[in-house]
């Protein structure tokens, strides 16, 4: 989790870069270094105010600071950057798909391997299943998420100018949507659950045995 929401992030501040805008680069966000993603109120505070709560955890890293005027072309550039941390997260699915399928045939060659290779394996069928659902959270309408970047520009202006003023009240209604019986947030996840079970039934026969009973233990598969 903690690879694919830097990931994520150095994705908004390299697509920046790349529209014009050098803010994420100046601050230093394009590393890989961890400590400089954690943000004190979305990496640390409200997971654990959450999990005290028994409510469903969730968090975020420190937002990668990027300033839209500086794009060559605001409105292409901002919706660019707004989804290139949902590509990469997408894009990140189907190598841990591929590399469920190569740890497959290198047990085949090396049996001995196959204890090790195994526990890699179910890390990455976690990671399939982390990584797409990141991209549907990250895409849902609500601000400050990236859903919202390409949203607003589908509202009149002086609505998309209210609308992306929600900020953290956003993060709010993200936890209340989580707290409630969960059908409205059930629905929205559905594709990641449906492409999870999609991958899963494409590489289930490279799973090698204590791979397969690690991703039933967690109920992936």
């Amino acid at each position: 989790m903690l690879f694919s929401i830097i990931a994520h992030e150095i994705a908004h501040g390299y697509a920046a870069l790349k529209q014009g805008d050098t803010t994420a680069l100046s601050a230093g966000r394009l590393t890989w270094n961890p400590v400089k993603h954690i943000d004190l109120w979305l990496t640390i505070i409200v997971p654990i105010v959450l999990a005290l709560a028994h409510g469903p955890v969730i968090g975020g890293a420190k937002p990668v600071p990027v300033d839209p005027r500086n794009y060559k072309h605001r409105i292409r550039g901002d919706i660019i950057v707004s989804l290139a941390g949902v590509a990469t997260n997408l894009v990140l699915a189907g190598v841990l798909a591929a590399v469920i399928v190569i740890l497959g045939f290198v047990a085949k060659a090396a049996a001995l391997l196959a204890p090790t290779l195994s526990i890699i394996q179910a890390m990455a069928g976690l990671g399939i299943w982390l990584n797409l659902s990141l991209v549907v959270f990250n895409l849902l309408p609500i601000p400050p998420l990236d859903g919202s970047h390409v949203a607003k520009y589908l509202l009149p202006r002086s609505w998309a100018i209210y609308y992306q003023r929600v900020g953290f009240l956003g993060l709010i209604l993200i936890v209340l949507l989580m707290q409630t019986n969960g059908s409205a947030m059930n629905w929205w996840f559905r594709p990641a659950i449906v492409a999870t079970n999609f991958i899963f039934d494409k590489v289930g026969t490279s799973l090698l045995p204590q791979a397969e009973h690690l991703l039933r233990q967690i109920g992936l598969i």
